[in-house]
This record gives structure tokens, sequence and C-alpha cells, in this order.
């Protein structure tokens, strides 16, 4: 019934998109193509690993939304998956993650080296199909994400294994490491359009705190959700020392004992058997995952209320499916 209900939410989008993205997914394999055979091989292991391409969607979504007629939203969308597939690889070997959507990680295979290269090589043609644009604006709002991703990227570095980060500073990473993407990936088709200002925004705005709501739902699934849907297994955070928004609230809501629980697993990276249960049995307690998933359907709410100024539209309604779709998924 939920899957239904989660195919429902994400189906008028995927019919609204469906032509333009087979132009981006050529797109997408003819850019991953290099004549240094590791390049093509470890990129694709990635690009063809069954992800939703949800921020080249909101894009193309849109491009229509704001009735643009041209088609540089095409090659505008394969550059924002190019720059999130290059985020992938980059966050694995920061994280030293094992799997990813259920398959062995590129760093896995191909080491810690290649996969930050093969990164920088798909960062890299990302900015190449952006210059063929030729929009400045795009350029601009392109460029500020990327460096916004990599501040988040070493903020979160930053805050690793460290139990007094408070909801502000988690709040501040994710919104740089997350919602900055999904953020541009909306901005950028009314900026391409030329459209006004305040269409600009009310696009950034949506995507942003989609893109919060997306972020926290995933703290809230790791714990929560079912592993065989997620791709990968539950407590994967847990294992990986992540501070993640269950684990603040847990933390700022525990006894002196629970807190030196969280101390010994998450910083000292003790983890016995049995832990990974009384954590989230501790979440359940002090309702951490239910407070996590109220905070995404907040940003989930704001994210519907910036598309007000549209007027009714079937573009309009698929992207506010989007957020439910977003909010009540369970992998």
């Amino acid at each position: 019934m939920e899957e239904a209900r989660e195919s429902a939410d994400l189906q008028s989008l995927l019919d609204i998109v469906a032509e333009d993205m087979q132009a981006i997914n050529r797109i997408i394999l003819d850019k991953a193509v290099s004549d240094v055979e590791m390049i093509p091989e470890l990129a694709h292991h990635l690009i063809d690993s069954g992800g939703k391409r949800l921020r080249p969607m909101l894009t193309i979504a849109a491009a229509k939304l704001v009735r643009y007629g041209g088609t540089g939203h095409i090659r505008v969308a394969s550059a924002v998956e190019f720059m999130h597939t290059a985020t992938l690889l980059h966050d694995d070997v920061v994280d030293e993650s094992a799997t990813r959507r259920g398959r062995k990680t590129a760093r896995m295979i191909w080491g810690n080296q290649a996969s930050v290269l093969v990164g920088d090589f798909l960062l890299g043609q990302a900015f190449r199909m952006l210059v063929e644009v030729g929009s400045l604006p795009v350029l601009k709002i392109m460029s500020n994400a990327a460096a916004t991703i990599a501040e988040g990227e070493v903020m979160q570095l930053a805050a690793a294994k460290n139990t007094a980060t408070t909801e502000d500073e988690y709040l501040a990473i994710i919104n740089a490491k997350t919602a900055a993407l999904f953020s541009a990936a909306a901005e950028v088709s009314p900026a391409l359009a030329k459209q006004p200002a305040e269409e600009q925004s009310a696009l950034k705005s949506y995507g942003k705190n989609l893109g919060l709501a997306f972020q926290l739902v995933d703290d809230a699934l790791d714990y929560a959700g079912d592993s065989a849907r997620l791709g990968k297994s539950t407590g994967d955070d847990f294992r990986e020392g992540k501070i993640t928004l269950p684990v603040i609230l847990s933390f700022r809501r525990g006894s002196t004992e629970e807190r030196a629980f969280w101390n010994r697993t998450i910083v000292e990276g003790e983890i016995k058997d049995g832990d990974l249960e009384h954590a989230i049995a501790l979440m359940k307690r002090h309702k951490a995952i239910e407070a996590t998933m109220d905070r995404a359907r907040s940003y989930g709410a704001i994210a519907r209320d910036a598309l007000a100024i549209f007027p009714d539209s079937r573009e309009k309604a698929s992207l506010e499916k989007v957020i439910s779709f977003c909010v009540n998924r369970n992998h």
C-alpha cells in the first residue's frame, strides 16, 4: 500500500520528464566517456546503480513550470546529475562507506584515490556542459552550489563523532551538503528562462526545503527503515559514527548514562552486539525518530508554500507530489 502511494506520488513527475530524461541519459552516457579506461568503468558503476535521478528531474519539471522554450535545460539537468554523482563518490570516501544502493561502493572496488579523481572528472564534465549552455546566471548558481557542497563536506568532517554538535549546526551541514544541490537544481531553470526574480527565489526555496526534508527522512530511515529496500544496512550511520539528527536529539534528551552510551559507540567507535538495537530503543524512548520526521514534514510544508506563486498546472501538481514522495518514502 505504502509502495503504491510512493509510486503514485512520483509517477506524475516521471510522466512529465520522461522524454527529456531519455535525452539526459544519452548525454550522461556520452559525457562519461574517456580514453582513460578506469574513468567510464568506475563512473558507470555508480551511474547505472539505480538512483532515481530526482535532482535532474526537478530541473526539467521546473523548466516546464516556467514555460522555458529552449533545450539548454537538458544539458543543465545532466550537469546537475554529474555533480550529484561526483559528490556521492567523494562522500563514500570521506564516510568510508562499503555499500551504496545495495552494491559495493566504487572505493571498495577501485580504491579511494580513483574514486576521488573520477569524482573530479565528473565535476569537470558538469562545468563543461554548463559552459556550453552559455548562461552566466546558471553558471553562477551551479558554481556557488559546488562550493557550498564542498564546504558542507568539510563541516561534516569537523562534526564527525562529535556528540556536542547542536541541531542548528547539523542543519547548517545538511543545508550545505544536500539541500544546496536540490536548491540549485530547481533554481537554474527560471534563471535559464530569464524569469522574474520572484520565480527564481520561489523555486530556490522549494528546492532547499525539499532537500532538507529529503535528508532528514534519510536520517530517520537509517534507524527505522527496511534495509532490503533502503539498499544499505539499517544502522549504517550508527556503525560509521555519523552524527545525524536522531542521534543529536537522543543525546540531548538522554540521561548521563545514555550519553555515556552514545559517547562509547559514536565517539569511540566501540560497538558491541546489541548496541544498534539499544540505540534504536533510546531513539524511540525520546521520540527522536518521530521528531526528525516532524521536522522533515515542516520543511516539506515550506517547500509547498514556496510554489504558491505559480498558477495551478500539471507541473506544479507534480512538484507538490514530489514533496509527499520525499516525506512519506520508506527507502
